[in-house]
This record gives C-alpha cells, structure tokens and sequence, in this order.
C-alpha cells in the first residue's frame, strides 16, 4: 500500500531537512582535510564569480593537507585571493602551478566551538523537521474538516506523521554523536 500523499510529502521535507544537515556536518572539518571544506568557496574568475570546485581539481594526498589544482593557470592568485578571503583558518601556499593548505592542529578550544557550531546545525535541521510535521498535521485537519478523512484514519495519519518525525530526528542526534566524536577525538 502506497503511503498517503500527505505523508509522501511530510516525508519528502523531513529528508530533505536531513540531508541539508548532513550537508552542513560535512562542512565543519574536524582537522581531517577533505575537499568539501573548499569548494563551495567562490572565486573571481571569468567575469564573474565560480566555486572553487568548478575551476580546479581538489585533492586531500593525506588526512592534514588540502591539495588545489587549478585547471587554468593563470588562475592561481585569483584562487589563492578567494582561499584567503574565505577566513576558513588555512593559509594557502602556492607551489607553482599548485596550492597547498596545510591543516594546523586544532586547539581544545578550537573543537569546543566546532561542536557548537554542530549542535547549533542539528537543531535547525530539527526546527526544519518540525516544521514539516506541522504542515502535514495542519493538512490532516483541514482534509478531516472537509469530511474527506474519518477521525480514525486521521489519527493513523498523525502517528505516521509522528512516527516520521521522530526518525528523522533521532537520525541527526545519531550524526551529530558522531560528529561531536569526531571533533573530540584528537
């Protein structure tokens, strides 16, 4: 049995919700380098402005250093500008026709807020799985107003709706465990 639209559509806002939190998650670096941490950063080049990812090939060759190379050369110092200007706490380095960021260690303090940053980034994606479920029990009244929903299958309705939100849920405690965990483990 197909679920009922209203809750194809709960369902469809709550991931989404979730993906952009796991999205966001992966943005926050946790002194392990990975390329996600650059290349959404925008970048003069062209006339115009380009993320990073889009004008070079972006490599981690070990867990403490982001390697950018550049398809066209003669952009290194506009990407070298657009890096420094990110203020993601990396220098870039240009070596040639390549730039190097080497991670530095995180400090104590430096992870604390990292963590905040997290906590912080789970509960908009809670506040937007939330807000889903709203719109859908808000659906479900106006459907069982209209006499087009029984009183029993409105219930069955909202503990669908319920029992979806509570997943979701409970999915970005378990990443944000996991990610607290990350940025605790030195």
């Amino acid at each position: 049995m197909t679920p009922h639209p209203i809750i194809q559509a709960a369902e469809a806002k709550m991931d989404k919700a979730f993906q952009h939190t796991l999205h966001e998650f992966s943005s926050i670096h946790t002194g392990k380098a990975t390329p996600t941490m650059v290349e959404g950063i925008m970048v003069e080049a062209y006339d115009g402005q380009m993320r990073l990812k889009e004008l070079a090939a972006i490599t981690t060759p070990d867990s403490r250093l982001i390697q950018i190379q550049p398809w066209d050369k003669s952009l290194i110092k506009p990407i070298e500008k657009a890096l420094q200007m990110a203020n993601i706490g990396i220098n870039p380095a240009v070596d040639g026709t390549v730039i190097r960021m080497p991670l530095p260690d995180m400090s104590r303090e430096r992870r604390e807020e990292l963590a905040k940053v997290a906590h912080r980034l789970a509960e908009e994606g809670r506040v937007g799985i939330r807000h889903a479920r709203r719109e859908a029990l808000e659906a479900i009244k106006k459907l069982q107003k209209s006499s087009e929903l029984s009183e029993d299958e409105a219930k069955r309705l909202e503990k669908e709706v319920q029992q979806l939100t509570d997943k979701f849920i409970a999915d970005i405690a378990t990443h944000l465990e996991h990610k607290e965990k990350d940025l605790t483990t030195v």
